[in-house]
């Protein structure tokens, strides 16, 4: 199925993409900057609609169902589960956390993290063996080795893994849209009229203004960087693996993943393109869930026994007794 792509160090996909309904839509913004606008070198105007980190949140959410779990089609994958012991009796998982494997609710276990290192041959001043590392998280946690890992918590933090997988969407062409509402306040307007226990000044009538924009053109970019995949030295079922899951991945969000906002709603104009290499073209979503399954078969040995690793974790209030008591 890939082997136009063995011999490629990236594979680079591009998708158009257009508001479902008018021409106005909403991009992400930024504490104390707003949108991302700016200008390439012949001077046409450009806006970031989408930043490589909510696009990399988005492709590890459509493999994520129910209570938070991996999807039933997909079970055989490995990750890691958490149950919280304490001040919360919560679940959490790999999928999940923001730093995946090095969540601190995950790699602050003792039997865990010694586990790893083991696997991993990995100790304070001595060299690391990427190989190794890289097999180590595709036994405890495979996400990871797609969209990266910066273990800061284990030990000297010298293990990084940057993303194999990064995505972004951009518009260029770009006009501003600038309108306003305003937050009414049905009863007092003036806002003097509060709730006895609630004195913030969220009462009066709020005008605010709202900018949207326009746009020539609106693209989904995603590169797949093949030469780290391959640089890990991964059997080729597991190399396929990585390869099958991050295209279901770019796939899945296209197709079904582009509200991004409430005023940001998109839709795929026409076929995903594969800019490089050339002659290459994505198999459909029957097509790779089911290379997918075969290749998790074909690597069960690879990943740990069973392949969904369960820890507890203790946790406790920051400040409370029970913190103090433990200390």
């Amino acid at each position: 199925m890939f082997s136009k792509i063995r011999e490629s160090n990236r594979l680079l996909i591009e998708a158009d993409l257009t508001p479902v309904q008018g021409n106005r839509f909403q991009p992400t913004g930024f504490a104390d900057l707003g949108a991302a606008t700016y200008q390439v070198a012949d001077g046409t105007a450009m806006l970031l609609v989408e930043s490589a980190q909510s696009v990399a949140n988005r492709l590890e959410a459509v493999i994520i169902g129910h209570d938070s779990e991996i999807i039933p089609e997909l079970n055989g994958l490995s990750y890691i589960q958490v149950q919280m012991e304490g001040a919360s009796e919560t679940k959490t998982n790999s999928l999940i956390e923001a730093h995946r494997i090095n969540s601190p609710f995950i790699i602050s276990d003792k039997t865990f993290q010694d586990a790893f290192k083991a696997d991993a041959d990995y100790a304070k001043g001595k060299p690391l063996n990427w190989q190794k590392i890289a097999a180590t998280i595709f036994k405890y946690d495979v996400n990871s080795l797609l969209h990266g890992a910066f273990m800061a918590n284990l030990e000297d933090g010298r293990v990084k893994l940057s993303r194999a997988i990064s995505g972004f969407i951009e518009a260029e062409g770009v006009r501003e849209v600038v309108s306003g509402g305003v937050k009414n306040n049905p009863i007092d307007p003036t806002g003097k009229l509060r709730a006895k226990e609630y004195d913030k000044d969220v009462y009066s009538n709020v005008p605010y203004t709202r900018t949207e924009y326009t746009a020539e053109k609106i693209t989904a970019y995603f590169n797949m960087d093949l030469g780290l995949l391959r640089s890990y030295d991964l059997s080729d079922d597991a190399f396929q693996l990585l390869v099958g899951l991050g295209l279901l991945k770019v796939q899945r969000f296209l197709s079904g993943g582009l509200r991004l906002r409430t005023a940001c709603d998109l839709k795929l104009m026409k076929k995903i393109m594969v800019k490089e290499p050339e002659g290459f073209e994505i198999p459909n979503d029957a097509e790779l869930l089911k290379m997918i399954q075969n290749k998790i078969i074909a690597t069960k040995s690879m990943f740990a026994d069973p392949p969904v690793t369960k820890i507890q974790t203790a946790v406790v209030i920051k400040g409370s007794d029970e913190e103090q008591d433990g200390a």
